[in-house]
């Protein structure tokens, strides 16, 4: 889930003004909602924290839906995948690729998902390969006949022994968010070169719906305090400064949206919180592989040639982040101080950008229920990566939106906001107890039937899904 070079260029060429922090003794909340925070010494972030007007109410009614997370991974030392979805209401299918996921179509329960990764060494030949891919496909059921022909392969190219294998055993209660619930809160995290109020739409949509919402601008971005040391901008940084925010705001059921660079934090708090975190929406995110610093030589550039490269390099960026390019995209970048940081802040957020274990592997042990949001004509990030995100995610739907592109949420703000809310109020099916027939035995089909949440109560958001979706 790397970020851009593109639209890191054009926050460098904004104004280096710095940025305007308020004192340290004087952090108390704005009447537009605006606080600052102190998370460490010296490290000041200001936060958007909106606690809507609305009438205390009891608990919902509604008991929600029951999804059993039973999930094996097991990695094998030459850098493959084997995913086993164990879970009876969870949709099963296969798949294998060799450096991405390609699709071959769902199987009966208790497949797997098998990713060859990056070392292409001890991959079988491709006649083998083929002969193994045309005798599942002549047996997607994993017959008796299927087995056979795994066993007559096994002997030439018998599988190694894993190097760990991970087993994941809970069971997930998915409940519907009301805005008129008091223990639902909305995180809002931006990405490079943003701000909050890259997200003024949503706020303001959320918080007169019932919801309480907060949204921080990362250091060095919007009215945060800007160190001028390269260290305060590394991604595990940045990341406990998000997960401080976190911590304070933090309600019972909590949903996290995030855009791009800010997706890696909303992850990163989905696996070290998961009970915590009730749902997800990721927004133009990107794959689920292991963050590397983005190095480029235009950086070390002088700040005059940068100065003068500006037309050319908004321009770029302006029609690489939006599908149109008018006065009212324009506008967009240059209202609410967003996409305003310095030269210095750029280069060190984007060299900060290493998180090794945020790989495959760390995604697939989350559980959370996650909706990924695609921009078709996003050029930072093509849409094969969120594909493959939503392939890795134990429960995951993808919608791509066809007028959108990376700045998703500034471009179509209504419908943005209409998926994140239909998301906020889907909850799988529950599951029913059997019903005693006339001779006092339970229908056990039916209840079986009854037993699947996912696949049946997805919110048309994924059903609904266009091309490229999964």
């Amino acid at each position: 889930m790397l970020t851009s070079f593109i639209e890191g260029l054009f926050c460098c060429l904004s104004s280096p003004s710095s940025n305007v922090v308020a004192p340290v003794d004087s952090l108390e909340p704005s009447a537009d909602g605006y606080e600052f925070v102190e998370v460490k010494p010296g490290r000041v972030l200001r936060v958007r924290h909106i606690i809507p007007e609305r009438p205390l109410v009891e608990e919902p009614n509604t008991q929600g839906g029951l999804v059993s997370c039973k999930r094996k991974i097991t990695v094998y030392r030459n850098g493959q995948l084997f995913i086993e979805n164990l879970g009876a209401g969870l949709e099963k299918r296969s798949e294998r690729a060799s450096g991405e996921l390609k699709r071959k179509g769902d199987t009966e329960a208790n497949s797997s998902v098998e990713v060859e990764l990056t070392d292409d060494r001890t991959t079988p030949p491709l006649g083998l390969a083929d002969a193994h891919n045309n005798s599942t496909k002549e047996q997607p059921d994993g017959g008796a006949d299927a087995q056979i022909n795994e066993q007559s392969l096994e002997p030439k190219h018998r599988r190694r022994k894993p190097k760990r294998t991970i087993i994941i055993d809970c069971q997930r209660r998915v409940t519907a968010c009301k805005g008129t619930h008091p223990d639902v809160a909305l995180f809002f995290i931006h990405g490079v070169g943003g701000s909050l109020d890259i997200w003024g739409s949503q706020l303001d949509f959320f918080s007169r719906l019932g919801y309480e919402v907060i949204a921080p601008d990362l250091a060095g971005h919007g009215a945060s305090s800007a160190p001028q040391i390269p260290a305060a901008y590394t991604f595990y940084a940045l990341a406990e400064d998000v997960r401080i925010i976190f911590k304070r705001y933090a309600k019972k059921r909590n949903v996290l949206i995030g855009h791009s660079y800010g997706v890696s934090f909303c992850t990163f708090l989905a696996h070290e919180y998961p009970d915590q975190i009730h749902k997800m929406v990721m927004i133009n995110g990107g794959g689920p592989t292991a963050l590397e610093p983005s190095l480029c030589s235009i950086f070390n550039l002088p700040s005059c040639v940068l100065h003068c490269l500006s037309p050319l390099l908004s321009w770029s960026f302006l029609k690489a982040g939006f599908a149109r390019q008018g006065s009212k995209e324009k506008q967009l970048l240059r209202e609410n101080n967003a996409f305003n940081v310095s030269s210095l802040v750029l280069r060190a957020m984007m060299s900060g950008q290493y998180w090794p274990e945020g790989d495959e592997v760390y995604h697939a042990e989350i559980t959370t229920p996650t909706l990924l949001v695609h921009g078709m004509h996003d050029k930072f990030v093509p849409v094969d990566e969120d594909q493959r995100m939503a392939e890795i995610l134990l429960m995951a739907f993808l919608k791509v939106l066809e007028d959108g592109s990376h700045m998703v949420m500034m471009e179509c703000p209504e419908t943005v906001n209409t998926l994140l809310y239909e998301f906020l109020l889907w909850e799988p099916a529950s599951p029913h107890p059997p019903k005693p027939n006339t001779r006092g035995r339970p229908e056990t089909a039916r209840a079986a039937d009854s037993a699947r949440p996912v696949p049946d109560g997805r919110p048309s958001t994924a059903r609904q899904a266009s091309n490229g979706t999964s």
